[in-house]
C-alpha cells in the first residue's frame, strides 16, 4: 500500500502510543519460561510481538517468524533449551540475511543442538531441544544486544552463566532492559565491568504491565521540532522507564522540544532556542532513534554526525544506506560511512512527487514520513509496514487535530 501524506502545519491532540514493542518481546519469552501463567497486562499487538506469541503457541515443526528479528534471537535460545522439542525456525527472505552466527556459536558452547539449513551462520535453524549448561562465556559485544539477551534469559535454568561482552558493547540499555525483566521475575543477574553474572536459579511467575513504547514516541518528538507551534501530549509512558530510547527528551532537547511531565501523560512543547552549529551523538546506546534524529536534523537544516551506528547495516533493511539514498531524493546529502552518518547542512531542491520507498523497515517509514512537513505531496512506498511496530501510526499520524 503507498500513501500519499499530507501533515498540517501543527498539531494538537493527546496520541496514545502502543506498548513496548521490546519489553513484551521479553516479557514473552521470561512468562514462558516461568511456566506461562503469569498475567502480562498492555501487551503490545503489532507483527514481531504477534509472531512471537503464534511461535510459543504452536505445536508445530516449522515455525516462520518473517521479518521479526527478535523472535528470531530470543525463540532460537528459547527452544534451543526446551528440551524433547524439534523446530525448524525460519524467516523472511531479509532474514536470511541477518547473521544469528555469535548466537548459534554461544549456544552450542552451552551444549545446544543447532543445525543450519542454508547457508551457515544465517536462519533458517534446525533446533533440536536440550538440557543446556551454564559456565562462562565470551561474545562480541558490538554486533547486536538480542544475542546477549537471548542467552540472559535462558541462563537461570541452565545452572547460571558468566557472559563477557568484549570490545564496544551496543544497545547497553536493551540488555538492562533484558536484566529488568528478569529480576521482576525473580532472577537477579548483574553488571561486573564488561561481565553479566546470572545465578542459577528458576523464573518465579509475576504479573506484568508493559509500559508504553519509547521508541513510537520519538517520531511525536520529531513533528514537535518540526511543528514548534505543535502541542502534542503522549500517554501512557514511565519516567523511570527500562527503555533505554526515553533519551529521546535529551537528544531533542537542543532542537528545541520542552518535555512536562504530568503522572503518566508527557506533554510536548518548544522553546525557542538557537540550533546547534553541529550536532554530534553517540548513538551506539539508542540506535533506534537514529532515523528519527537523522530525518529531523536534515529537514531542520542542522549538520550532524552521528556515531556508533554501524551496527543499523544488519536491521531489517540497511538502514544507513537507506537513510541517505532516501534523503538524497529529497536534496539531502547524507553520508552513510561504517559506523557514521553525516549530513553538511546543504540542500538542493528535489524533484516533484517523490516516493520514498523504507525499505521494509517500519523505523524507516515512520522517520521518513515525518519529511511531509516540509515536502508536500511526499508518497510513502509500502506504508503498511509500520504494522511490525507501530500499527496505528499513520493513523494517528494523519488524523491528529490541527
Amino acid at each position: 500500500m503507498d500513501l500519499k501524506v499530507e501533515i498540517p502545519s501543527a498539531f494538537s491532540g493527546v496520541v496514545e502510543l502502543p506498548a513496548s514493542k521490546s519489553i513484551t518481546a521479553r516479557a514473552l519469552i521470561v512468562n514462558a519460561l516461568a511456566g506461562g501463567n503469569a498475567l502480562l497486562r498492555n501487551v503490545a499487538r503489532c507483527d514481531d510481538t504477534n509472531a512471537m506469541l503464534a511461535a510459543l503457541t504452536s505445536r508445530d515443526i516449522i515455525i516462520n517468524v518473517g521479518a521479526a528479528g527478535t523472535a528470531m534471537r530470543f525463540l532460537t535460545a528459547f527452544f534451543a533449551s526446551h528440551e524433547g522439542r524439534i523446530v525448524v525456525l525460519d524467516g523472511s527472505a531479509r532474514m536470511r540475511e541477518r547473521p544469528v552466527g555469535l548466537l548459534v556459536d554461544a549456544l552450542r558452547q552451552m551444549g545446544a543442538e543447532i543445525d543450519y539449513l542454508g547457508n551457515e551462520g544465517f536462519p533458517p535453524l534446525k533446533i533440536t531441544g536440550s538440557h543446556l549448561h551454564g559456565g562462562s562465556l565470551a561474545m562480541r559485544g558490538d554486533v547486536s544486544s538480542q544475542f546477549a539477551s537471548a542467552l540472559l534469559m535462558v541462563a537461570p535454568a541452565a545452572g547460571g552463566l558468566r557472559l563477557s561482552l568484549e570490545g564496544e558493547i551496543v544497545s547497553r540499555p536493551y540488555i538492562d532492559m533484558t536484566l529488568g525483566v528478569m529480576r521482576h521475575y525473580g532472577i537477579d543477574a548483574h553488571w561486573t565491568g564488561n561481565t553479566i553474572e546470572v545465578p542459577s536459579g528458576q523464573y518465579i511467575p509475576a504479573p506484568l504491565t508493559i509500559e508504553g513504547d519509547w521508541s513510537a514516541a520519538s517520531y511525536w518528538f520529531a513533528v514537535q521540532a518540526l511543528l514548534p507551534h505543535s502541542s502534542i501530549t503522549l500517554k501512557p509512558l514511565l519516567r523511570h522507564s527500562l527503555q533505554g530510547d526515553s533519551a529521546i527528551i535529551d537528544l531533542m532537547t537542543p532542537l528545541g522540544v520542552k518535555a512536562t511531565w504530568h503522572g503518566n501523560e508527557l506533554a510536548l512543547g518548544c522553546d525557542t532556542v538557537a540550533l546547534p552549529r553541529h550536532y554530534c551523538h553517540d548513538m551506539a546506546s539508542t540506535p533506534d532513534l537514529v532515523p528519527t534524529l537523522a530525518v529531523a536534523l536534515c529537514l531542520l537544516r542542522v549538520p550532524f554526525t552521528l556515531t556508533g551506528v554501524g551496527n543499523l547495516r544488519i536491521k531489517e533493511s540497511d538502514r544507513l544506506e537507506g537513510l541517505a539514498v532516501e534523503l538524497a531524493k529529497l536534496g539531502y546529502c547524507v553520508e552513510a560511512g561504517n559506523g557514521t552518518l553525516h549530513y553538511d547542512g546543504s540542500h538542493h531542491e528535489p524533484q516533484d512527487n517523490v516516493v520514498v520507498d523504507p525499505h521494509d523497515d517500519h523505523r524507516l517509514a515512520m522517520a521518513l514520513s515525518l519529511v511531509a512537513t516540509r515536502h508536500h505531496g511526499i508518497t510513502i512506498k509500502n506504508a503498511q509496514v509500520v504494522t511490525k511496530s507501530y500499527p496505528n501510526f499513520f493513523s494517528h499520524l494523519l488524523k491528529t487535530e490541527n
